[in-house]
């Protein structure tokens, strides 16, 4: 019997690790090819190069129209920044009001709130260019960052709300006696608590940020401007012969910070996602 169940263990186990390969063999091949001269990279099907050359690094971190890469990643790191800060502020305030104060059509305000996670992007792509153009805002970061200064993300403010609605209202009642008042009582107690979810807002706002191709490309004309994803775009060219190993070699370089954020805080990314309160 103890035999069987030895066996059924490394069974599932092999076929959890086989699955996990196919799954990694895009990611392995990217990198792998980014150390392959342009000749070899579709012919070479190999993971193990075989001819290594840094010249795609190189070649892909001169950029474009004199302008680095070191530019582009700048600039995306701005824009993610920006972003995660305004979204982790103002989705929290938002949170905080729906899962604890008392306003006017205060169900009304959420329900509405609800219904824009539905909303796909490119129904309102029109009406938000049109807004941001009169207001000069095209070929600028604003469009980029201002929205998430607004509560823009309906979908971390639920987060929020489901985790502030988990801890105990006698925690506030506690502080309401001691003197605190609404700010005091969301700066104090449940701003602490709320840890795992912002952290777990933060992540996921960092990762769409920059990852962000449509917007962008929308909004940005200016080289200058540039973000990363704009920049490996541009190194490909649909008329003409694309620089394939520079390409690979920017999107290897763009997957960096990433990796680096959710391993991380791969711990909190987990108790914001498995948790609505506290445990």
């Amino acid at each position: 019997m103890a035999y069987k169940t030895n066996y059924a263990h490394w069974v599932k186990h092999t076929i959890i690790i086989a699955l996990g390969l196919v799954m990694l063999y895009p990611v392995l091949w990217l990198l792998s090819s980014s150390f392959k001269p342009n000749n070899l990279i579709f012919s070479d099907t190999s993971l193990w190069p075989k001819e290594f050359t840094l010249a795609n690094y190189m070649n892909g971190w001169k950029g474009l129209q004199g302008i680095s890469f070191l530019r582009f990643f700048t600039n995306s790191a701005q824009i993610s920044v920006l972003s995660v800060l305004g979204n982790v502020i103002t989705c929290s305030l938002a949170a905080f009001a729906f899962a604890r104060l008392d306003f006017k059509y205060k169900k009304l305000w959420f329900s509405m709130m609800l219904v824009t996670i539905m909303l796909p992007y490119h129904v309102t792509l029109v009406p938000q260019y049109i807004l941001y153009k009169n207001f000069e805002w095209i070929n600028t970061y604003l469009p980029l960052i201002v929205p998430k200064w607004l509560a823009h993300d309906s979908f971390f403010i639920l987060l929020m709300v489901q985790f502030i609605r988990g801890i105990p209202k006698e925690l506030d009642e506690s502080a309401t006696i001691d003197g605190c008042g609404q700010g005091q009582i969301y700066w104090k107690i449940i701003l602490p608590l709320l840890v795992p979810a912002l952290i777990t807002t933060a992540i996921f706002t960092f990762i769409w940020t920059w990852d962000d191709f449509f917007s962008q490309m929308i909004y940005l004309n200016n080289v200058k401007l540039f973000t990363v994803q704009l920049g490996i775009r541009s190194l490909f060219d649909p008329s003409g012969e694309s620089d394939w190993g520079a390409l690979l070699a920017m999107s290897v370089l763009s997957l960096i910070p990433i990796l680096t954020i959710f391993l991380t805080f791969q711990r909190y990314f987990l108790d914001g996602i498995a948790t609505t309160g506290i445990k």
